[in-house]
């Protein structure tokens, strides 16, 4: 089913974003999560893509066992690195002959190494291009990515989401947010960009803190702020691991709660392939329905 007429017809949605292992025993701890996690009715999951195409047939392999095998509603993230339009076609094709119906079409972050995104010959130069191509071509729902602290390499806000609406005008139906910390920057870049014209849903990415120097380590890459209130607790947590996982869970369910009664259209879990955190904060929200206290807030629409 397309996520876009899934997000229209059901509030709030849940997904989770996995990624291809690169070893078997990887690959059994992603089913067995993604097993223990549907049974808390997600709604859909992601499977991203590897710069220049390093895990492109292993993305289209776990997204279609995942529908197959497991059930699952399926999103399939396509990036332009290293990737010519023909490059991308073919995994677009084969893609639809498998009968996945979504795609999370990103620019994509450079590989290691290399200073900077560099346009591959053939191929597409930015975010927005890859979009229109694939609605140009094919009958796929397709998602873009956004940043509530603003992408790293946009000059300001204003500019970042001028460069977002042009997703947007390309044909991306919905949004999902880099992983961010504060509810309070997400509620900006939402009032920001329905002032800028961008409409359609914009799902929440959260990522539970299993263990704070890898968190940290992951913030860093993508230019996500670690609040000082919630790193002061994650030091005096004294490198205790089960500490640091409990207090992780209690604030990532605190902060998806908050936002799905401000009337969040969706959540989607950074899981990292594994089940118990995600597991952990997922349940209590299903438990609590924090979204009853949503009564038609601007957030929703």
């Amino acid at each position: 089913m397309r996520i876009g007429e899934i997000i229209a017809a059901k509030r709030p949605v849940f997904s989770v974003e996995f990624f291809p292992p690169k070893t078997d025993k990887g690959r059994v701890q992603l089913f067995d999560t993604a097993r223990q996690l549907a049974g808390l009715e997600l709604d859909f999951v992601s499977v991203t893509y590897g710069a220049g195409g390093s895990n492109r047939d292993g993305m289209v392999d776990i997204t279609t066992a995942l529908k197959d095998d497991v059930g699952l509603e399926v999103m399939a993230h396509l990036s332009c690195v290293g990737e010519t339009a023909e490059g991308l076609d073919s995994t677009l094709d084969r893609l639809r002959n498998a009968g996945i119906d979504n795609i999370l079409a990103l620019r994509g972050d450079p590989p290691q190494g290399q200073e900077g995104f560099i346009r591959t010959e053939g191929g597409f130069g930015s975010a927005a291009e890859l979009p229109a191509h694939i609605t140009g071509k094919y009958d796929f729902s397709v998602g873009g990515a956004c940043f509530p602290e603003v992408h790293p390499e946009a000059a300001d806000l204003d500019s970042d989401l001028n460069y977002l609406k042009t997703k947007v005008d390309a044909g991306a139906e919905f949004l999902i947010t880099q992983l961010f910390f504060d509810n309070r920057a997400y509620f900006d870049f939402v009032d920001a960009a329905r002032a800028k014209g961008i409409e359609v849903p914009i799902l929440a990415g959260i990522i539970p803190v299993t263990g704070y120097e890898h968190t940290k380590r992951i913030c860093e890459r993508c230019d996500a702020t670690i609040p000082a209130d919630l790193e002061s607790a994650m030091l005096a947590a004294g490198g205790d691991p089960e500490a640091e996982f409990n207090l992780g869970v209690a604030y990532a369910a605190q902060q998806s709660a908050e936002l799905l009664a401000a009337g969040v259209p969706g959540i989607q879990f950074f899981a990292l392939n594994k089940a118990p955190a995600t597991r952990a904060v997922l349940g209590a929200l299903r438990a609590a329905q924090p979204w009853r206290a949503a009564h038609g807030q601007s957030i929703t629409q």
